[in-house]
């Protein structure tokens, strides 16, 4: 119930462009972007600027041809549907309720999915690459399997992550030089008011601590955490990503009870 009052929520309030208190503020910096010039507005202080890779755009593109309200509906569909993996059935009212969940569902912005991805991504390591295609510097939770040495992890979230590069740069040879160029022009920003004031250069050398001492502990609860800590600007709703910790925890608590049992057969 409280998932579905939420969406509903969040798609009656998404009035076109987002007005003042309207919601989809950071879903619409992806909707209004088009293909055709995805880099028209990506200054860090344009509300509606796109500063993610072109081939996160090809991604989202299909439903960006959608009406704006119509495409609320589906995207906060998405984002909810993260927490719902995230959290499990049980905890899905409560994690819905944290207020830094319901501002990132409100908002829209890709956190939510980021932390899906850094859990698939144990299994599936090729789900790293929406982590390096959109925010880029919470790629630092692939020290985990650097520090682990599990080269062949971390080679194929790499190998995946430059296939698709290579297919969209065909696609689009221009906008991947554009965004080089926002890439580098935004660097170092902070964020507003909305945002932990807290600079990167400050919480990046604690997330690569973090996640050197989650790999060697095998705590891989700490991966994460290290990469919500190393987003480029940490926003509120970014705290969202704590979520990924409750299936990590779980599966960290099960771990040495199947090496327990293994021992004993």
């Amino acid at each position: 119930m409280v998932a579905v009052v939420l969406w509903g929520l969040v798609v009656i309030f998404a009035e076109p462009w987002g007005r003042l208190w309207g919601t989809g503020q950071d879903a619409r910096c992806y909707y209004q972007a088009t293909l055709a010039d995805p880099y028209l507005h990506s200054s860090w202080n344009d509300p509606i600027a796109y500063v993610y890779s072109p081939a996160f755009l090809q991604f989202v593109s299909p439903l960006t041809a959608l009406p704006w309200q119509a495409f609320m509906a589906v995207w906060t569909g998405l984002l909810i549907g993260a927490v719902r993996f995230l959290t499990g059935p049980r905890l899905l009212a409560a994690g819905l309720l944290f207020p830094f969940t319901a501002m990132e569902v409100a908002g829209g912005n890709v956190s939510l999915l980021l932390a899906m991805a850094i859990v698939v991504g144990f299994r599936w390591p090729a789900a790293w690459s929406l982590v390096l295609l959109t925010k880029i510097t919470p790629g630092i939770g692939l020290l985990w399997f650097a520090v682990r040495r599990e080269w062949r992890s971390l080679f194929v979230a790499l190998a995946a992550t430059a296939a698709i590069v290579a297919v969209s740069a065909v696609l689009m040879p221009a906008a991947w030089r554009q965004w080089l160029d926002v890439v580098v022009a935004n660097a170092g920003r902070g964020g507003t008011w909305a945002s932990v004031p807290v600079p990167l250069l400050i919480r990046l050398p604690a997330a690569v601590v973090l996640v050197i001492w989650g790999a060697r502990t095998d705590r891989r609860w700490t991966v994460p955490v290290a990469s919500m800590l190393a987003l480029p600007a940490l926003w509120y709703g970014g705290l969202s990503m704590l979520l990924a910790v409750i299936p990590l925890l779980a599966r960290d608590a099960r771990t040495p009870l199947r090496v327990t049992v293994a021992s004993l057969a």
